[in-house]
This record gives structure tokens, sequence and C-alpha cells, in this order.
């Protein structure tokens, strides 16, 4: 039994009813970026080693658990998230498959050794920290929104040293910053193969991208179709009930009462 802090709760990882993890709306709560990225992610199922950037309390693993067997290692920098991540992974009884880094992406590859990786994930900050009208005043917060220790070139750099010749890289991050993404990742020899579109409705404007890389990979590249994430009448459509709930969600989708951060 894993001990929890005042202002921490354990909700079950959605339809999940196996997996469960430890939250803080004061500190950390995972939101739909990270439920998107899972599903988006192709993965290897019984073969290859996984790292997880910007892990947080180590949402992102837990889901790709769901799918995969193959060892996976989440980073961390803050201390507090990483105590949860830890937490997370004992009250899943996961230990033998993910483990987890206290350590600062920056230069971790010369820690951890070059191109060790089939697969990188990352969630990582989205905003530069010019943009002082979006920082939460939350630290917690402020740290995984906000570029405070780790630049977007940081974050692609070091999954370019992460991972190895044809393994891939997703990445979960906004439009605006869509050009700059690609540019930068290029520079260190992530070729863009995958993209998709995410709109709070159907006729608002993307807010969220969905980007796979392959290291050392050919220069074309495959867009999914969008996904919507509401309907007309601001409920989760049946996709992304789907993706949310299961099949159950198909079911329930114009009901459940369970909103997350966009």
């Amino acid at each position: 039994m894993v001990e929890l802090r005042d202002d921490e709760r354990i909700d079950y990882l959605l339809a999940d009813r196996k997996r469960r993890i430890i939250q803080s709306q004061t500190v950390f709560a995972f939101s739909i970026d990270a439920v998107l990225l899972a599903y988006f992610t192709y993965l290897p199922l019984t073969k290859g080693k996984i790292i997880d950037l910007c892990t947080g309390n180590g949402v992102i693993p837990l889901f790709l658990s769901k799918k995969s067997k193959v060892p996976m290692t989440g980073v961390e920098i803050q201390d507090r998230l990483y105590d949860m991540a830890v937490r997370n992974v004992k009250l899943n009884e996961l230990e033998d498959q993910i483990d987890f880094l206290h350590e600062d992406l920056i230069g971790l590859a010369q820690k951890i050794g070059y191109h060790r990786y089939d697969l990188v994930t990352c969630n990582p900050p989205y905003f530069k920290t010019i943009d002082l009208d979006k920082r939460n005043d939350n630290e917690h917060l402020a740290i995984a929104r906000h570029e405070i220790y780790c630049t977007l070139d940081d974050v692609l750099k070091s999954c370019s040293q992460l991972v190895k010749s044809g393994g891939k890289v997703s990445m979960v991050h906004r439009p605006n910053r869509l050009a700059e993404i690609i540019q930068i990742a290029r520079g260190y020899r992530l070729e863009p193969k995958r993209l998709q579109l995410v709109h709070p409705k159907r006729k608002k404007e993307a807010n969220i991208v969905l980007v796979e890389f392959i290291r050392d990979g050919s220069p074309e590249m495959k867009v999914e179709p969008p996904i919507y994430i509401h309907d007309e009448d601001g409920n989760y459509t049946e996709e992304v009930a789907k993706i949310l709930y299961g099949e159950e969600g198909s079911r329930i989708h114009g009901s459940h009462s369970e909103k997350f951060r966009l």
C-alpha cells in the first residue's frame, strides 16, 4: 500500500479498472494531451526499450504499459512529481517493467548512454518563458508548462541523442510552434513521418498537434485525419469517448461528466 499526501487522491486510469494513478489538483493531474499522445504512439510490443521525457507523475508509461510489455523508463526533474511517479508504479505493481530517473533531460544521454532506445515519448513544456501572461503561479505547473528548465531545442536534442537510428520519437505540442518543431528536429536528424491535428470542435482551429519522427528517416510525412474533441453541444465526440473510455465510451459519450483540461 502506498502512502498519500494530504492533497493527493487515487483515480482509476480512465476506463481501466486495473490501473490506478495518484494525482493532485494542486501539484499535477494529467490532461487529455497525455491520453492522446499514448493513443497516437505506435509501440514496440515485445522487443525494444522506451523512454518517456517530462514524465510528470508517470502517466504516459502507465498508459503505454497497457499495450506493450517492453521495459520503460520515465524521466522527471521535479522532486514531487518524480516521487508521485515512483509511487504510481508501486501502486500498479509494475516495478518489473517501469522505472524512473530523477534527472534533467539536458545532458541525459551522456549519463545513461547514446541511442539506446527504440522509442522516445515526450509531453514537454509548451510555452516559452517570455509568455509571462500565460505562466501559472503554481511552481509545479509552471515548470511543467513553461520552458523554465528546458527549451524546445533541448527537448529535441535529447530525443535525438537517446533514440536509435531508425527509432521513433513521439511528441505532443501546440500547432503554433509546428514550423519551429520541424525545423529544429531536422537539425537533429529527426524526420517528421506522421502528424495529427486535434481540434476542440469541428469549426475551431487546432490547439494540439501530435508528431512522430524517425531518426535518420526519409523525407516523407503522413498526415492523419484530424481529431475533434467536442461536438457542438460540448460533449465528447464518439471517437474521443472511445479513446478515453474504450468501447464503453461509444455508449456514454454524450453524457459523461468528466472533462479534461485542453
